[in-house]
């Protein structure tokens, strides 16, 4: 096993140092190791923007400028964002699997402190850095267009989780709500009558005059259909008499409904802006002329394949990088394949809806799908052999 302190730099390379980083929340260990040194210097750094600043200018003025090597275990985050606006650093970002695969092989015990996972990311990198590729990031609009779809699913994701806890609390007290609201709890109407009646009483306290001018005043004008549920309110039966399961149960609707009318113009907000810097990016006829794709997956395949052209040399690189290639274990007699659970799930995610929507536009998918359905495998396998 190497020793820290008396490791020698056995790669000639066209760095001037080679720094490893253990990020934190607080502060971060630094492992940094001189070309031409058997030197290696421990440090730690706060996460301020002004220690950061005064850490770069150090290097620059140490160093004069020329290249320096930095690897640490992220692709995204403050720190990273803090480093990749300096050219004269070159950034490697380590897998953790990686790196922790790299220490064990030199600590089998598995002991492990920060100062020496900064220790391993330096030596990993100053010896094997022409085996890494450096983090070349894309141009500053598919950036922006990366994490504005990515966070506009979050968006998306949060609202269904909304809607399910107000299904949740209207089944606990007013389940009859969840038919007169209308079919979409995440709709204006659902939104207005929760407000309006919270409560089987408050809305069975309405003149019914009122009620039908609700639901004539929105998406719901077939005569027939308003006077059968003012029927069904008029015959309403509580599902509980209980006070304290009522007014608890009304203040947790008014809660969910309130978080849910915000959330809609928000996701509108982000469909615009996404549709906006889309359209003006350079690769948009590109990808929006793939089958399938659309408005809402067509820029999610932008960013996928990213403005850096050189990134993935085979499809089969994206394949692995984004999970949507199996994973085959062989070991003797065994033989396992399974997906890789290590990997950008958002992007992995993109692929697999991308090939769901294939099938009615491709015929190879198409029957390639009804194929593999008639062997006995699930829809999700199929759509990732898609």
């Amino acid at each position: 096993m190497p020793d820290p302190s008396t490791t020698q730099q056995t790669v000639p390379a066209p760095f001037a140092a080679f720094i490893g980083i253990d990020w934190a929340d607080q502060q971060h260990a630094i492992c940094l190791c001189p070309v031409g040194s058997d030197r290696v210097e421990h440090a730690t750094l706060s996460h301020t923007p002004e220690a950061l600043a005064e850490w770069k200018a150090k290097l620059i003025e140490r160093f004069g400028g020329r290249p320096v090597a930095v690897a640490l275990e992220q692709r995204r985050g403050p720190l990273l964002h803090a480093l990749m606006g300096s050219e004269w650093l070159v950034l490697y970002p380590i897998h953790s699997t990686t790196l922790e695969n790299y220490r064990g092989a030199f600590l089998p015990s598995g002991a492990k402190d920060d100062p020496g996972d900064a220790f391993w990311a330096a030596d990993l990198l100053r010896h094997h850095h022409a085996q890494l590729r450096p983090w070349r990031p894309d141009d500053a609009a598919t950036r922006t267009l990366a994490r504005l779809v990515e966070d506009r699913r979050q968006a998306v994701n949060l609202r269904t989780r909304l809607v399910q806890k107000l299904t949740a609390a209207l089944k606990e007290y007013y389940p009859q709500a969840l038919e007169w609201a209308g079919p979409k709890l995440s709709a204006p109407l659902a939104w207005d009558f929760l407000e309006r009646w919270p409560t089987l009483a408050a809305v069975q306290a309405a003149v019914p005059g009122t009620v039908r001018e609700f639901y004539q005043q929105h998406p719901c004008r077939d005569g027939e259909a308003i006077e059968a549920r003012c029927q069904q309110i008029a015959q309403g039966q509580a599902l509980t008499a209980d006070a304290a399961v009522v007014e608890a149960g009304a203040m947790k609707t008014a809660m969910l409904v309130g978080q849910l009318r915000a959330m809609g113009p928000a996701i509108e907000r982000y469909e615009e802006r996404i549709a906006e810097l889309f359209g003006s990016h350079a690769d948009a006829k590109l990808f929006a002329s793939v089958p399938g794709a659309g408005p809402a997956l067509a820029p999610r395949l932008l960013v996928a394949f990213g403005s850096d052209r050189d990134r993935f040399q085979k499809a089969a690189e994206l394949q692995c990088f984004s999970g949507a290639a199996p994973v085959t274990v062989c070991s003797g007699q065994s033989r396992w394949v399974h997906w890789r659970w290590a990997c950008p799930k958002f992007l992995r995610q993109s692929f697999v809806e991308f090939a769901d929507q294939s099938l009615s536009r491709s015929e190879w998918a198409g029957a390639f799908y009804e194929q593999q359905r008639e062997a006995g495998k699930s829809h999700q396998a199929v759509l990732r052999a898609v």
